[in-house]
């Protein structure tokens, strides 16, 4: 925390590193390059889900209407969105729809969704446009599976602690939309699909739960999730687990063969960008990883002992790290990950001095009850702790009831920057000054 290092400017450096990665991921940068050319005889049809579905759709309108001149009458489409996160579009209608917890509004633009599929013919190319939230937005419950049923599967899985691949395993396999599905109502018609990670690993079966990808999972798959977290969920989730009909389209079903899947923008691309900012000020960057898992709080504990012990080597450094971390949620709190994260990240600190850092989530809200004016995450510094307890406040007993937003409300430190429209998961980043 060299040069001005009062709390207000080492948090606008924090919020700096954080929007330089959140700007290498918008799609506006990220996705020209990757559009491809429009169908010789055909429409171009472009389906969108997700967090960013509504700024990427926008921005390949700009591309083929105003810098190609594509003729409107042979454009059509529908993007679903996050509430909060849509653009504005002239052709394609950008549709606000519930993340995490799915909603009527994303059922009925999912059903849209697969007319639109089932219409697409031979002549045609099918864009679709896939990024982190698709697979609240895109949500098509197996059939004898209610919405209501599939929003209760949704709460389970989201509050045992599973991790994103986990969650999408059992998702895929209670959805005619998800795990390749939607390549099927494509088919005949071309497709290509462009995506923005939001997962470790980038694995464009897990990205939005893999609509137009093969699924490597299996039903058995989806089961030993569910046994493994003793989740109770509806009767007929069961019923549709052990039906082979159910199974997903696997690698090396014909429907795959023509289709292009390509990735535009992924974390480690996103923190390079990061790195390359901070090596220009002369400082020393290390990189933990952009695939980072785990519980928030464990992996706090352990970046808290890292940060530490390079202080006490006399050593400065921007400590960087990303993934998608979960909480086991056991109270009756509100915060996210990230925000569980940063309140973990200060109890065991304890208060060190020149340490001070910021978690959050890029696509602006981190947990929540699905507003898009949730915080986007939580910022730390050496009084964090001294804070609270002039105000009779216990870390410790906010952590304990999972309750990292009423923590950072009362002490000060939430950030929130309202929808990016992007999607690479989490941002973590700890300032480190020997002085």
């Amino acid at each position: 925390m060299n040069r001005d290092d009062t709390p207000e400017a080492v948090r606008a450096r924090l919020l700096r590193l954080f929007e330089t990665a959140v700007a290498a991921a918008h799609p506006r940068s990220c996705l020209p390059p990757h559009l491809p050319a429009p169908p010789a005889r055909g429409r171009l049809v472009i389906l969108a889900a997700g967090k960013a579905a509504g700024a990427m759709t926008e921005t390949a309108e700009h591309h083929y209407l105003d810098q190609l001149g594509w003729p409107a009458d042979r454009l059509t489409g529908i993007a679903v969105t996050r509430h909060g996160y849509a653009r504005p579009t002239r052709v394609v209608p950008v549709i606000e729809a519930g993340h995490p917890m799915p909603d009527a509004a994303g059922l009925a633009a999912t059903e849209r969704t697969l007319a639109l599929a089932d219409a697409a013919v031979a002549d045609d190319l099918v864009l679709v446009l896939m990024s982190g939230g698709a697979s609240a937005n895109w949500i098509a419950p197996a059939h004898g599976l209610s919405l209501a049923e599939k929003q209760a599967v949704t709460r389970a899985l989201l509050a045992c602690g599973a991790a994103i691949g986990e969650i999408n395993t059992v998702r895929k396999h209670l959805s005619r939309i998800k795990g390749g599905r939607l390549a099927r109502h494509i088919h005949p018609a071309r497709f290509v699909t462009l995506a923005i990670s939001d997962v470790p690993g980038d694995d464009p079966a897990t990205i939005g739960s893999g609509p137009t990808a093969p699924d490597p999972s299996t039903l058995d798959d989806a089961r030993a999730v569910i046994a493994r977290y003793r989740l109770d969920l509806p009767a007929a989730v069961e019923r549709i687990l052990r039906d082979p009909a159910n199974e997903t389209p696997k690698p090396g079903d014909p429907l795959f063969a023509d289709a292009e899947f390509r990735i535009v923008a992924r974390p480690r691309e996103a923190f390079q960008s990061v790195e390359a900012a901070v090596a220009a000020g002369g400082e020393a960057c290390m990189f933990l990883g952009d695939s980072i898992e785990g519980e928030a709080r464990e992996v706090a504990a352990l970046h808290a002992a890292l940060a530490a012990a390079v202080r006490r080597e006399g050593r400065s450094a921007v400590i960087l790290s990303g993934g998608e971390l979960t909480v086991t949620v056991r109270g009756a709190g509100r915060g996210g990950p990230n925000q569980e994260y940063a309140l973990a990240l200060a109890v065991a600190l304890a208060g060190t001095p020149g340490i001070a850092a910021l978690a959050a989530d890029t696509d602006g809200t981190d947990g929540g009850g699905g507003d898009a004016a949730d915080p986007a995450g939580a910022f730390i510094d050496p009084a964090t702790l001294s804070r609270a307890r002039k105000i009779g406040l216990d870390p410790a007993v906010f952590l304990s009831d999972n309750d990292a937003t009423g923590f950072f409300t009362r002490v000060g430190g939430l950030l929130t920057t309202g929808p990016t429209c992007t999607n690479i998961n989490d941002f973590r980043a700890i300032l480190v000054d020997r002085r």
